[in-house]
């Protein structure tokens, strides 16, 4: 207890100090220096505030419990109510202050870039990955976050063999990175004459974006090829070679992009992918060092390898992670995920206390 209270103490100080520096105009000056500050300074505030709460919370349970040893009859009774009271809140605030002190994801405050792409199941499965396109950015709306979407590539029934999107807010990659992995899903798909329900299935990747600092590309190991763009079925939709093809040679990475009319802002959106590809490689690379049996997000797509089901015969939404099933998956594809999604993210916290102790 005296080395929690000591690392308490020195989150409090940390507190001021980074209080103080958010006074100087030099740092309102430098963007990132302020953002990045302005994100301790909040989670300062939580744990300081929530230590603060508890302190108050076990002064007043002292004078309460003296207040009993020296009542009597109803006032007495009153006493130990309110002591009772205090020990239920004491707890809650030591269950938070756990969660608040766990050690933080290096990406918790990075934007993320989803991909998602069509895997088994030929056109069902790239018109589930439009399901999947539109139940994100629903989501996405009502967390407030924004969305940019990097490129697509549609399929001829209106659904998409693959997109890439950027989402922008608070606690995205909190949220969306436990996405990450094959979605399948069990209906009678509009391309079947005879009422079968199929079992199709998309894959989603989501990377955390990386900064030009943490990922620097170096020109030389890119491989930049142009063509012409092209929609449904293959035809051209364009009548220059504005689409960019970018090829990192040294991994074999790569990325197209060909939404934008110009050369140049399709090859800036392609970088920021191959960033984040190979920010994640990286990172991949150095927990495959720690743990062999690391798994992939995504593996070949097949539908065996599921991380989520949308059954649509029983409403039905499973997540084969942590064994919960929910019966409204009309409402979870129309963006309501917030049940899945707090489910998933106490799972983790509750993973993380385990080890912690």
């Amino acid at each position: 207890m005296a080395d929690l209270v000591t690392r308490l103490a020195a989150l409090e100080t940390e507190l001021h100090d980074v209080e103080a520096r958010l006074g100087d105009p030099e740092l309102h000056a430098d963007r990132a220096r302020f953002e990045a500050t302005t994100r301790r300074h909040k989670e300062l505030s939580d744990i300081v505030g929530e230590w603060q709460a508890l302190q108050a919370a076990e002064a007043d349970l002292d004078a309460a419990r003296e207040m009993v040893a020296e009542s009597t009859g109803d006032e007495a009774e009153m006493m130990k109510a309110e002591a009772t009271e205090l020990e239920a809140a004491i707890g809650e605030h030591e269950a938070q202050l756990e969660i608040l002190l766990l050690p933080k994801d290096p990406n918790d405050d990075k934007n993320v870039i989803v991909e998602i792409r069509g895997a088994a199941g030929g056109e069902e499965a790239n018109l589930f990955a439009r399901d999947l396109y539109e139940m994100f950015t629903t989501f996405a709306k009502r967390q407030g976050w924004g969305l940019e979407v990097m490129g697509s590539h549609p399929s001829d029934m209106g659904g998409f063999t693959d997109i890439t999107f950027v989402l922008k807010g608070d606690a995205v990659w909190t949220r969306m990175k436990f996405e990450g992995g094959t979605h399948r899903v069990q209906r009678v798909p509009v391309t079947e004459s005879q009422g079968r329900v199929h079992t199709s299935s998309a894959t989603v990747t989501v990377l955390p974006e990386a900064d030009e600092v943490e990922v620097e590309v170096d020109e030389n190991d890119l491989q930049v090829d142009y063509y012409r763009s092209s929609g449904p079925g293959g035809q051209s939709v364009n009548t220059t070679d504005s689409a960019v093809r970018i090829t990192h040679k040294p991994t074999g990475i790569t990325v197209s992009m060909q939404d934008e009319k110009s050369q140049i802002q399709n090859k800036a959106k392609a970088l920021r992918v191959l960033r984040a590809r190979l920010l994640k490689a990286e990172e991949e690379r150095q927990q495959a060092e720690l743990s062999a049996a690391r798994k992939d997000q995504v593996k070949s797509g097949d539908r065996s390898e599921k991380i989520r089901t949308y059954n649509f015969k029983e409403n039905r939404v499973t997540d084969h992670r942590i064994g919960l099933t929910v019966y409204n998956l009309d409402k979870v594809l129309a963006g309501e995920l917030d049940e899945v999604s707090e489910a998933l993210v106490q799972d983790e916290r509750q993973r993380q206390l385990q080890e912690a102790t």
